[in-house]
């Protein structure tokens, strides 16, 4: 089955930081974009971080810009999201997915994207 398999969740305290890890399973990331979203009980998943297929193209929402970086080694199938300055609402469930079209787009289209992981839960509290 093709998948993703998200890591490096936790407890964490306000400002500050994790790292968390996307790892392919069943297919290769080459050929696609990938994105982070993250999920808050109540609400729809959100997208907040895209690299684009070749690394060299990343969008990120505001809510998380300068303080979260997307980066990808193909080489070794996996993505990372590097997460500074953490935030009492950046509490929730964190899923990378993979969009076939390569490039990162100024809005996310939950559709357009494929391979959904179990998630990794990151909780941001004193």
């Amino acid at each position: 089955q093709l998948h993703f398999v998200e890591s490096g969740g936790g407890l964490v305290q306000p400002g500050g930081s994790l790292t968390l890890s996307c790892a392919a399973s069943g297919f290769t990331l080459n050929d696609h974009a990938i994105g982070w979203f993250h999920l808050v009980p109540g609400k729809e998943r959100e997208g907040i971080a895209c690299i684009s297929s070749s690394g060299k193209g990343t969008m990120y929402v505001p809510s998380v810009k300068d303080r979260f970086t997307i980066f990808r080694d193909n080489a070794k199938n996996t993505v990372t999201l590097r997460m500074n300055s953490l935030k009492p609402e950046d509490t929730g469930v964190y899923f990378c997915a993979a969009d076939p079209r390569r490039l990162c787009y100024s809005e996310f289209h939950l559709e357009e994207f494929d391979f959904w992981g179990q998630g990794t839960e990151v909780t941001v509290s004193s």
